[in-house]
């Protein structure tokens, strides 16, 4: 390592892969623990004489090559430290001061010193105990994806098999020239061409995966393989100690994709754009990448509850995640790393995603245009992704008043106005009576509200909701996700 390099790392100081270690009489235990952490987590470098301030104050230069000795052969006692590991130190001049300096790559194992692990937190090392903890160590170890994990006693019988006819017109739609070939596949022959029906050739098992489970699986199916899987749904603008309201969604990712993307739209403000002459969604286009986001990536053997949370001034979502790095995600420094590649090629067959990575520029463009600000993603154990709320923010109104954005200012009101117009002709076009509209607009502010709750509500008798019900689903404006307990309506825009 160079002098200029050294010293803009000084400059720095200390973070997630760069630690400073005083060793002013020699090398003290909580050295190999940082190495311990190191290796367990995105490998870095230690610098042995350096303050944790960035002071360079060196070691003994005498007492140096000793100090080395020592150091390697800790690292290569199994009693010590476990797994051994080889590195290889080197003496740094600097001026004037002589500082040691170990370079530690990421490894494919966990390390413990003196039977402890360490993992790696920001710039500090901090002792696992928790089982949990040291499970997500192994699982983001692992060179294979646990969506791939087979299920070899699983049946078709556990999946949801209705849902199929769906998907196929949902492929279809999302093609160009509306042909997929999943749609002339019978359902075993699906399944296996998108990879939820897989073969392992280490162990000789074959049959249902992972992936296929969280897709499509029943619900009690889906409790029984992870059963810490949930996505909790908060809405935080007046009650912020507990909540204004509330989804907890556990079905398949299918339906929980539905779920979370109406909730969106219930408690987010629209606000149309044109882009080009095309009248586009903000609300729906962000929504759907954060929720798409979340559903997709996420590590589902882990027992962190995953969040979407709705606040005054921001919206994120948190979830598990088997992090490569650590740290915050740019579009500069953008590297696509799909967590699990099965159910996001799934994902984007039905139209639920688009192309590894376009969610990250999506967000960073959509964001600029719905709040004003740019949005934020922390890659770790947790993923955020974070959305600042402004509804009082216009972009229009916000570009300056020439002009040309007062032409863009017109067409997006006369979009909105094509918009409202439309709506109430195609109420006109489905002769919609003032039951059903009445019933619609409750179904709306509460998708799972039941038939008694709509007649306490409405007076409307319980003998009338179960036939206007059944008819509006005819009519194709109203669908029910989940079973009779559990769950949700759906309207369709």
């Amino acid at each position: 390592m160079n002098q200029e390099t050294f010293r803009s790392i000084l400059s720095v100081g200390e973070t997630v892969t760069v630690e400073f270690k005083r060793c002013g009489n020699g090398i003290e235990h909580d050295t190999y623990e940082s190495v311990c952490s190191l290796l367990n987590r995105f490998g870095g470098d230690i610098f042995m004489g350096v303050l944790d301030d960035g002071t360079v104050i060196g070691v003994p230069e005498k007492a140096a090559p000793d100090m080395i000795k020592n150091f390697i052969s800790i690292i290569s006692n199994d009693t010590l430290f476990h797994p051994t590991v080889y590195l290889a130190p080197e003496l740094l001049e600097f001026e004037g001061h002589t500082v040691v300096h170990v370079h530690v790559p990421p490894s494919p194992e966990v390390h413990s010193y003196k039977k402890m692990i360490y993992d790696r937190v920001d710039d500090a090392d901090v002792k696992v105990t928790a089982t949990g903890a040291i499970a997500q160590m192994y699982i983001r170890k692992q060179n294979v994806f646990t969506e791939k994990r087979i299920f070899p006693y699983a049946q078709m019988s556990d999946l949801r098999l209705d849902l199929l006819p769906k998907i196929r017109m949902m492929a279809r739609n999302n093609t160009s020239n509306g042909r997929h070939a999943w749609t002339d596949m019978s359902d075993e022959e699906l399944l296996k061409s998108a990879g939820l029906y897989g073969y392992d050739i280490a162990t000789g098992e074959k049959g249902l995966n992972l992936a296929a489970i969280m897709l499509l699986g029943k619900d009690d199916v889906i409790f029984n393989v992870a059963p810490a899987y949930v996505t909790d749904a908060l809405v935080r603008k007046v009650n912020v100690d507990r909540y204004d309201d509330r989804e907890i969604v556990k079905t398949n990712l299918i339906e929980s994709y539905e779920i979370l993307l109406e909730f969106g739209r219930k408690h987010l403000p629209d606000k149309f754009f044109l882009e080009d002459t095309i009248r586009k969604s903000l609300r729906n286009t962000i929504v759907r990448e954060v929720i798409g986001n979340t559903l997709m990536h996420r590590e589902f053997t882990s027992s962190y509850t995953a969040k979407f949370v709705i606040e005054k001034d921001r919206m994120y979502v948190e979830n598990a995640n088997r992090a490569i790095k650590e740290g915050y995600i740019t579009e500069d420094n953008l590297e696509p790393n799909p967590k699990n590649p099965i159910i996001a090629a799934f994902f984007r067959n039905v139209g639920y995603a688009d192309q590894l990575g376009s969610g990250v520029r999506n967000l960073f463009k959509y964001t600029k245009f719905y709040s004003g600000k740019n949005p934020e993603f922390k890659e770790g154990d947790v993923f955020r992704i974070i959305v600042p709320l402004d509804e009082t923010y216009s972009y229009d109104h916000d570009l300056g008043r020439n002009s040309s954005v007062s032409n863009v200012t017109k067409e997006t009101k006369s979009a909105t106005k094509d918009a409202t117009k439309a709506t109430k002709e195609r109420q006109r076009e489905l002769n919609l009576s003032e039951d059903e509209l009445l019933l619609l607009k409750l179904i709306h502010e509460r998708n799972n509200i039941t038939q008694k709750q709509l007649h306490e509500k409405t007076g409307i008798s319980l003998g009338t909701i179960k036939r206007i019900l059944p008819r509006l689903q005819e009519k194709g404006v109203l669908r029910r996700i989940g079973g009779r307990k559990a769950g949700k309506w759906l309207i369709n825009e």
